[in-house]
């Protein structure tokens, strides 16, 4: 952990393997999700729009290499970075067969410079052939497996449309763990009827559960979602930035002092954000975090 920071965060954690900056790349490889191809559900959680967190980059024809190489030239510039990770960031990443699954992040792993694989999924579809196929990358590649909880309280995901329970989450990190896959769990903070006591059950849970990082995310409301219609007729109220850092200290308190820290807030799309607009000032939030967290004298670990 960087001596200098109160949780343990991303950047220190690759610098330490790699001995340099290492950065994601975000992919789009063009996949569904069940919850809303019809197998479990339609519609997808009400957050979510139809580009399922992300870039659009398969529906203008971007293959994953150009993808990939794009994601290089950028963070290259941005960030002076050489080494990379692969990340199948859009939808739901192993919801497919296996052997397509083996193509996509093949054809992203033989980019020159890649030197990990991220692949975000839903925890209730992974199956034993899939954590193989990416146990099997582990021999030469950092690898995480990323599972979107967001709750671990089931009225919560009901609520959301999630289409899960918890049960489905703590499944899959089990079946995940002793492969060499870094687990990483996907939260969201301000989710509609959850108190402080619901959110610090979550981190709880998840504390026990055997994960290995964690992305905390603010719920914020984007366009041509159900949360966008609940806002508008003043059903959902979103959190404001000093309650939202508030409960990102408590969480991180109540998480192993080894948990990886891989995000601490969203990065939504202005042209998509309705609410909160404080959403974008992603700088000022992580800074106000670590303000507090000083302030009230909290280490990641504290209450775990």
């Amino acid at each position: 952990m960087n001596p200098e920071k109160r949780y343990h965060d991303f950047n220190t954690y690759l610098k330490s393997m790699y001995g340099e900056r290492v950065q994601k790349i975000t992919i789009d490889a063009g996949m569904t999700c069940p919850n809303r191809d019809g197998s479990i559900g339609t519609g997808g959680c009400i957050y979510c729009n139809e580009k399922g967190s992300g870039t659009g980059a398969h529906a203008r024809g971007m293959s994953v290499t150009e993808q990939v190489e794009a994601g290089k030239a950028a963070l290259g510039r941005r960030y002076k970075a050489k080494k990379f990770i692969a990340y199948f960031q859009s939808h739901t990443n192993t919801y497919a067969p296996l052997d397509h699954l083996a193509a996509l992040y093949e054809e992203a792993l033989a980019v020159p410079g890649i030197v990990g694989l991220s692949v975000g999924t839903r925890p209730d579809c992974i199956t034993s052939d899939a954590i193989a196929l990416l146990a099997s990358y582990t021999r030469d590649r950092l690898v995480w497996v990323e599972y979107g909880l967001q709750s671990a309280c089931d009225a919560t995901l009901e609520t959301i449309n999630r289409g899960h329970d918890f049960k489905a989450f703590q499944n899959a990190v089990d079946m995940t763990a002793g492969r060499n896959i870094n687990i990483c769990a996907h939260v969201i903070l301000g989710l509609p009827g959850e108190t402080r006591r619901h959110m610090m059950e979550t981190a709880e849970k998840i504390a026990q559960s055997g994960i290995n990082g964690i992305k905390i995310h603010l719920l914020y409301v984007i366009k041509n979602t159900p949360l966008a219609t609940w806002y508008q007729s003043g059903r959902y109220k979103c959190l404001d930035r000093e309650a939202y850092a508030d409960l990102v200290c408590d969480f991180l308190a109540r998480l192993p002092a080894q948990v990886i820290v891989q995000r601490l807030t969203g990065d939504p799309h202005p042209d998509e954000l309705v609410a909160p607009a404080w959403a974008l000032g992603k700088a000022e939030t992580l800074r106000l975090i670590e303000r507090k967290m000083e302030e009230k004298n909290i280490r990641q670990g504290d209450l775990a």
